[in-house]
């Protein structure tokens, strides 16, 4: 199933990329569910988001300005997200058939260290 889920990352990569909740929202499952770690560092949900339809509004606040890669985490296909170079946030994606199950996404600034590119 490897090369479904890298699927599946591409395609969220390629919606992110047109920065259209619309185009994000295609790619996720409707019951898709984010959970986001800030650490209390920056502003973030404190719960589960839940629905595609929240969840692509989640991701589209975090691209303005930013630099969209799919990189390795953990062994598998994953977003990282920059802003001239300094990784804002990880995003490790579960994935069912052909869409977006569940994201995990790392937004304390303390745990993104290892993913700057100054």
């Amino acid at each position: 199933m490897p090369r479904v889920h890298d699927e599946v990352v591409r395609r969220l990569a390629a919606a992110c990329r047109t920065g259209e909740v619309i185009a994000i929202e295609a790619v996720l499952d409707p019951d898709a569910v984010a959970v986001c770690d800030s650490g209390g560092r920056v502003p973030a949900p404190i719960r589960p988001v839940q629905g595609a339809a929240k969840v692509a509004r989640l991701l589209v606040a975090l691209l303005p300005g930013a630099d969209l890669t799919i990189e390795s985490v953990n062994g598998r296909a994953s977003l990282v997200i920059r802003r001239s170079g300094t990784a804002v946030a990880v995003i490790a994606v579960s994935c069912g058939e052909e869409r977006a199950t569940a994201l995990w996404v790392v937004l304390n600034p303390a745990k993104l260290r290892g993913w700057h590119r100054n």
